[in-house]
């Protein structure tokens, strides 16, 4: 009997291992990975061939990125409208499409760009040339808006249907998605670096242009696999966005306790929704339709439930407080080498998954709103360390020295002024690290010997800067996880694409503002002001979500406990999403 059960408990196993691996939520997750696998090495690659093309240069990146977020903060509504309003598998193969294809374009004119560069300069006094890159960075939009639509519609529309009526379920997917998020931005841009660094720019194309073709045909393929395992898919009428609606809320109204005081919106006018007689429409009707939906859009997004929750989530994008650019930049001059940075993105990429992990502990033991909460207190706390290391041995930090005077000098002196302040006011800059002294080039004074200077003291101030960063990484992904599932639960099907597409200009245009922040006062020397902008703006978003959290939960913000009963707990197994 013993032998024989074995084999049946093996088969069972392995039955059960299968049906994972062809689940329609492995299925997602397989094509995420494959598409955000693909954004991230693109991302990466653009900005490394527009600085190549434009002579080590950095104007065509800044341009890219000037229409990337304006286009966004400009579109991101409309994109939301149009996802709304057409089929799921349409707008996600659509997207899907359009977002390869775009760059498969690129990528072919850019290998066009690297190989005739010269011959290209010199036709219609290099107006051609400039043509091009105009294209380039038109169709790199197209492509970004492309994948901004992919987004909204998978990860905020497809990933609750597919939950079924499992909060906890939707939680975990919502968690797995950012971590496949967190894996990628490391790893594919690590990647295709190395393949540009042994073999050529133009290699890097070819590369990133063949995977985007064969990515795409691989996505097609699963987004229809999944669609055609998740039946509810091809559904968007008004009652079943109301049965969708309520599939993530208890079955009971009175078993709902009182302390969560977030709930989905089901009370939808159903006759609202009914199909309307064809009318004629003006030409001037459809010219004003953008416009129009692009109040609307504003108008809904404020009027959601969750909108403070969703105006603290974009405001955490106003800081110079990540491992983008400006802040790797900065460490350079702070004498930190290029392995010691790699290094430390890996553990922002490992704090960053620990923050996924804590946002479904968290919300199994306190309630989502609550864990918003947490996560904004341990974020901000994090913080603190940057703040403090403003101060700190090290600090380039010098008010006496106008954060606009790099500006003021350029435009009206017509001189440019040394990125960093000049040996003689700085003699304590020395390295532990044994990096060269990046002080544009100047020589050590002779009255300096770094052996006699105390060699800690100059890296305590940018060690207080990461260390804050990289702890503050838990808080900040465990709050964007619970921004993004409030508003998963709390918006209305029929408006989850507008929404999320306002949340997303929303994102853009305050991220968009932290660059203007930079180019307005770009010495090291402001970098300290900066720092300290940036946490007060961090500060200004949790005290939005904690308002936001108050006006839900009332006295029982600050009583932890259990709010929303776990579906898959207290219902029969027979309805529980097996999916």
């Amino acid at each position: 009997m013993a032998r024989g059960a074995e084999p049946a408990g093996e088969r069972r196993r392995c039955g059960s291992v299968v049906a994972y691996f062809t689940s329609a939520k492995f299925l997602l997750y397989l094509g995420h990975a494959l598409s955000t696998w693909g954004d991230r090495m693109w991302h990466f690659a653009v900005s490394v061939f527009l600085v190549e093309l434009y002579g080590n240069s950095l104007l065509l990146t800044a341009v890219y990125g000037l229409v990337v977020a304006g286009s966004v903060l400009l579109l991101g509504a409309i994109i939301g409208d149009w996802v709304d309003k057409n089929s799921r598998l349409k707008v996600a193969q659509t997207s899907l499409v359009v977002q390869n294809a775009s760059v498969i374009l690129c990528g072919i004119i850019l290998m066009i760009i690297f190989l005739f560069k010269t011959q290209l300069l010199t036709l219609y006094h290099g107006w051609l040339l400039t043509m091009c890159y105009i294209l380039v960075i038109t169709i790199a939009n197209i492509a970004n808006l492309a994948s901004t639509a992919t987004a909204i519609t998978i990860q905020r529309d497809w990933i609750v249907v597919i939950a079924g009526e499992d909060r906890s379920k939707l939680a975990d997917m919502n968690a797995t998605i950012r971590r496949i998020d967190q894996l990628t931005n490391i790893l594919a841009p690590v990647a295709v670096g190395q393949i540009m660094t042994f073999g050529s720019p133009m290699i890097g194309c070819g590369f990133i242009s063949g995977w985007n073709l064969m990515s795409m045909c691989v996505e097609y393929l699963l987004l229809w696999k999944v669609y055609q395992k998740t039946p509810t898919l091809a559904l968007k009428s008004a009652k079943v966005e109301e049965s969708e609606l309520k599939q993530l809320n208890v079955k009971k109204e009175s078993d709902m306790k009182p302390a969560e005081g977030v709930q989905l919106i089901v009370e939808k006018d159903v006759t609202g929704f009914e199909p309307q007689q064809e009318k004629e429409i003006s030409c001037g009707a459809r010219i004003a339709e953008p416009f129009i939906t692009f109040r609307d859009g504003w108008v809904a997004y404020y009027n959601q439930p969750v909108f403070l929750a969703g105006m603290g989530l974009a405001f955490l994008y106003m800081t110079v407080l990540g491992f983008d650019c400006i802040t790797t930049g900065y460490a350079y001059t702070q004498g930190l080498s290029g392995s010691v940075l790699s290094l430390l993105m890996g553990a922002s990429a490992v704090t960053g998954i620990m923050g996924t992990v804590a946002f479904t502990w968290l919300r199994r033991k306190c309630g989502l709103v609550r864990t918003g909460l947490i996560s904004g207190v341990a974020q901000f706390a994090c913080l603190v360390l940057c703040a403090v290391s403003v101060f700190m041995p090290g600090s380039p930090m010098d008010l006496t020295v106008s954060p606009f005077a790099d500006i003021s000098a350029r435009l009206f002196e017509s001189e440019p002024l040394p990125a960093i302040a000049s040996p003689e006011d700085k003699p304590e800059v020395f390295f532990a690290t044994g990096m060269p002294n990046l002080l544009n080039g100047s020589t050590t004074p002779a009255n300096s010997d770094p052996e006699m200077s105390p060699e800690p003291v100059p890296l305590l101030s940018v060690s207080l800067l990461f260390a804050g960063v990289i702890a503050a990484r838990v808080g900040l992904w465990s709050f964007d996880l619970t921004v993004t599932q409030l508003l998963q639960e709390n918006v209305v099907e029929s408006e989850r694409g507008i929404i999320n597409g306002v949340q997303n200009s929303m994102n853009y245009l305050l991220d968009l503002l932290h660059f203007i922040m930079v180019i307005l006062a770009p010495n090291p020397e402001a970098f300290g002001l900066l720092v300290l902008i940036s946490v007060s703006f961090v500060a200004m978003g949790h005290i939005m979500y904690f308002r936001f959290a108050q006006k839900t939960l009332g006295k029982q913000l600050f009583s932890c406990r259990t709010p929303d009963p776990k579906v898959s707990d207290s219902s029969p197994t027979g309805n529980t999403s097996t999916v």
